[in-house]
């Protein structure tokens, strides 16, 4: 069956952005890809590229925006664990290690570009981590946490697993539970303080 002109569009759309993705690696990141490199991956004349995107720098925004989407399905996910019990703090952080090992450009992406040249990029990334911070937020603030002491917790959290993620990219295979076993550590040591601080007050 012969798909709509709409459908065509989209399909083309989608194999630029998962081209561009594919080409991202350890020594690769979004700065250095090319436009021709990005088109030919993709298998489309360069010229076709601008029917789906203005430039690069707007591809590039759609694909944080994707990172993002990701991010905020990790939550999802493993606000579902949860409910089936066990350590929050492991299955958060578990959660978010198999998502980075099977997605690894999108977040080579996500964690190159939060330093990297482009400040409509930097500020999209840093958006998206803002989400991230505030669905924690509101997760802590439902366990009984003001909202201040609550949001300070989800960003000390999140700077933890972001590093942790980052590091686990560039880790060999051994030393991602390393990584792992450190960044539940570390969050354990966060949610205790709080705690202690919480039940001072």
């Amino acid at each position: 069956m012969a798909i709509s002109r709409s459908e065509q569009k989209e399909k083309t759309r989608r194999a630029i952005i998962d081209a561009a993705i594919k080409q991202l690696g350890v020594e690769k990141s979004f700065a250095s890809l090319s436009l021709r490199e990005v088109t030919r991956e993709a298998g489309i004349a360069p010229t076709s590229f601008y029917r789906h995107f203005k430039d690069m720098e707007e591809l590039g925004l759609t694909l944080v925006d994707e990172c993002g989407l990701t991010l905020r399905q990790i939550m999802r996910k493993a606000r579902k664990r949860f409910k089936k019990g066990g350590s929050v703090i492991r299955t958060s952080v578990k959660t978010f290690m198999e998502v980075t090992e099977t997605n690894p450009n999108i977040f080579r992406l996500l964690f190159h570009e939060r330093s990297g040249t482009t400040h409509a990029l930097r500020t999209a990334v840093d958006r998206e981590i803002q989400f991230f911070i505030v669905e924690l937020t509101d997760y802590i603030q439902n366990i009984g946490y003001e909202k201040e002491a609550a949001f300070a917790q989800a960003e000390a959290m999140v700077a933890v697993v972001f590093n942790a993620g980052a590091e686990s990219l560039e880790a060999k295979l051994g030393q991602r539970t390393d990584v792992e076993k450190r960044a539940i550590q570390q969050l354990r040591y966060i949610a205790a303080g709080a705690k202690c601080l919480h039940l001072t007050k």
